[in-house]
């Protein structure tokens, strides 16, 4: 992996995430919004989640800094509504299912965005472009545009695969904010080895993830099948937390090291491009 002036910077989206948000408060200012504090707790409280599965109602209190009665109240609205669920077992709460459904409708929306950049990238580097998004351990892939090439890699809408043997679950897991999630996700997933490639050990695939962030790329060099070389970068929301990646896959024939850096600065340049409209 080469470290290049194009790097994937997440300093950089940050900074237009922070003015993106910015300029939409001072637009319902200026439309005379008036946030209702009821509903800004409520958001607190799904907001806690971003760093844990699973959190107790006092867990939730210290996190917010609110009276209990005042969050349990939030809480169950939440949990009547499909919101947050409970584990009676263990008497805490997890993120229910109907941000799931929501979260759905994200993923079309990620898709019709991405949708022109994703053909554009395989029209210029010529090998198959696919676009994913997280599921739990693993990824689905949404969207693609394969090779004119004969000798090409064919991926189907709707595949899922798990993250620590692909390129763009790797490149997501290594730009998660909370590294943390990362380390459950590892430990929630049967590590098997695909090829002898294939890194199976925790510790190893940690380690990976962080060569990644500092290249600002991921590759899958046949670990998940043998002859498939695939270059990944995450794709990041207005909060800097991946929402998806893209990836531009090949065979090893063609994908040498000086082809993957070319790429790599290729599927860097577009995947800030699908960030920097997926922030607005």
């Amino acid at each position: 992996m080469k470290t290049d002036k194009e790097k994937f910077n997440t300093d950089s989206i940050a900074e237009t995430s922070k003015n993106a948000v910015e300029a939409k408060k001072t637009e319902s200012k200026k439309k005379g919004g008036v946030p209702i504090q009821s509903i800004n707790r409520a958001i607190q409280i799904l907001k806690c989640f971003e760093t844990s599965n699973q959190l107790t109602l006092a867990e939730i209190c210290e996190k917010v800094q609110l009276h209990k009665s005042t969050v349990y109240g939030i809480v169950a609205t939440l949990k009547e509504n499909g919101f947050l669920d409970k584990d009676e077992v263990l008497s805490s709460y997890r993120l229910g299912i109907e941000l799931y459904k929501l979260a759905s409708h994200v993923n079309r929306d990620i898709r019709s965005v991405c949708q022109p950049f994703v053909h554009e990238l395989c029209e210029i580097t010529g090998e198959t472009v696919n676009l994913v998004v997280p599921d739990d351990n693993y990824v689905i892939y949404i969207e693609k545009c394969e090779s004119k090439y004969s000798m090409r890699i064919s991926t189907n809408i709707g595949t899922r695969l798990p993250m620590y043997c692909t390129a763009v679950g790797k490149a997501i897991m290594a730009f998660m904010p909370d590294q943390t999630s990362v380390s459950q996700i590892l430990d929630q997933t049967q590590l098997k080895a695909y090829t002898k490639n294939t890194l199976t050990n925790k510790e190893a695939i940690l380690k990976s993830l962080h060569e990644i962030r500092q290249c600002g790329y991921a590759i899958d060099n046949e670990e998940l099948e043998y002859g498939l070389v695939c270059v990944a970068v995450p794709i990041l929301d207005v909060t800097g937390s991946p929402v998806a990646a893209v990836s531009c896959s090949g065979p090893i024939q063609r994908m040498t090291p000086d082809n993957i850096d070319e790429i790599a600065k290729a599927v860097i340049r577009y995947a800030l491009k699908m960030s920097s409209r997926i922030l607005y």
